[in-house]
């Protein structure tokens, strides 16, 4: 008996039939695309929610995207919480990866996320001309140890709204004094006999507002918050108070944020309001009780003293460890380029980082109430420039509260705010 053989055969016509049809085969597949493109460089850009049309700003990181072929823009909103959003960055910012290219950052950050590491210098690459065109406050915030670690994308200051309307009626030109604006406040409340209406507005509450306000305040009489006891810081702080002691100022502003004013002034129940531009939109806006009954004017300073607004707003900075760094400077420096903050000036409102657009004659055209910003955000100026500011604010603001609610004097409250600051800054 013949051994079996271990491979099996296929008769020669099966045999030729399978050849041909794989052949047959192969020919209609497609050939392999071994030229294909690779997949795009995906760009995270991280930043809180911007107020009005979310397109507006969609439509920009798209015309990015179109510029720069392979790089795709994508976008992840933090909570509106500006404590959540640092927490969250303080949280990504120290690990060894970190998940985004691009992130918008408080001008008060900048400083300790430079001194930590946690972002890169920005300057390079970036002339002086152009340097200078933007806001000198915002830039004095973004520069660490000489190296700037951030550009400004949209800024804010503290402004004087009024009741043009009341204001006219009596003759009253708006105040530049804070003697002024309690002389006309006293007047029109006397005049109008009106129980609703309220004198002087402005954020007393246990805050960061309040840090803001009263820095205006202090800095409007020469003084100053840091550093040794000076004699103007005390007296502007007991101004303070002194206007809910005499009731220009409702008893109220000692607990009040920027909304709780807004929502007030708003609806027509107060003279004046010491608050953010953000406010004015919302205040001339269709069915609003005040729309076209209000004016813009700088903070009121002490007589002999200039008004310094406080600096305000929204930087763009690079993370050190950024997974595409080259990718997300092209995004930093399109997002803070001229044409770019003046269409959101022009589409959200939004104050531009660059000083020379409050000169630009059609942008004034399109929002002529910029012009009254103008001398505003350049006289603006930034909180104390320290990588240890947030620590101080936490000293300050129950402090200050203290003083507005009447429970310490001026003098002791910022004694014991120096005492605890000194330590802070490790002062001898």
């Amino acid at each position: 008996m013949s051994a079996v053989p271990l491979t099996r055969r296929w008769p020669p016509p099966i045999c030729s039939a399978l050849t041909c049809a794989c052949m047959l085969l192969a020919s209609c597949l497609p050939a392999a695309d071994h030229s294909s493109s690779p997949p795009p460089t995906v760009v995270v850009f991280k930043h809180g929610k911007l107020s009005g049309d979310p397109q507006v700003l969609s439509g920009l990181l798209r015309e990015f995207e179109q510029a720069h072929p392979g790089v795709t823009v994508r976008e992840e909103i933090l909570p509106s919480s500006t404590d959540q959003q640092h927490q969250f960055y303080a949280i990504n910012l120290e690990g060894k990866s970190v998940p985004f290219d691009l992130l918008a950052v408080d001008v008060i950050w900048v400083q300790e996320f430079a001194r930590a590491g946690w972002i890169q210098p920005v300057d390079q690459g970036l002339p002086d001309p152009e340097r200078k065109t933007f806001v000198a406050g915002a830039l004095e915030s973004a520069t660490y140890e000489a190296r700037l670690y951030a550009l400004p994308w949209y800024v804010d200051a503290g402004v004087l709204y009024y009741r043009r309307d009341l204001l006219e009626r009596y003759g009253f030109a708006p105040p530049k004094t804070w003697p002024e604006l309690a002389r006309i406040t006293r007047a029109i409340l006397d005049r109008e006999q009106d129980p609703d209406l309220r004198g002087f507005l402005w954020q007393g509450k246990q805050y960061e507002g309040l840090v803001c306000v009263a820095l205006e305040f202090v800095r409007g009489h020469g003084g100053g918050l840091l550093g040794d006891r000076n004699p103007e810081g005390e007296a502007a702080l007991g101004y303070m108070r002194t206007l809910v002691e005499e009731r220009l100022s409702p008893s109220f502003v000692t607990t009040a944020d920027e909304e709780a004013t807004r929502h007030l002034f708003g609806a027509g129940r107060a003279v004046f309001m010491r608050n953010w531009p953000y406010a004015w939109s919302l205040l001339q806006a269709e069915g609003s009780p005040v729309r076209g009954k209000i004016g813009l004017a700088p903070v009121p300073s002490f007589p002999g003293h200039e008004s310094v607004p406080t600096l305000g707003g929204w930087m763009l900075a690079v993370p050190e460890r950024a997974p595409h760094p080259l990718e997300a400077k092209d995004l930093l420096r399109y997002l803070a380029s001229s044409a770019i903050q003046k269409r959101l000036a022009l589409e959200l409102g939004y104050l531009p980082g660059r000083s020379d657009l409050y000169q630009d004659s059609s942008l004034l055209e399109a929002k002529p109430w910029l012009a009254a910003l103008s001398p505003v955000i350049l006289r603006a100026k930034p909180r104390p420039v320290t990588p240890y500011y947030l620590m101080i604010s936490q000293v300050l603001q129950p402090e200050l509260s203290a003083v507005v609610v009447g429970l310490k004097t001026p003098e002791a409250a910022l004694v014991s705010a120096r005492r605890q600051i000194d330590r802070i800054l490790g002062a001898p």
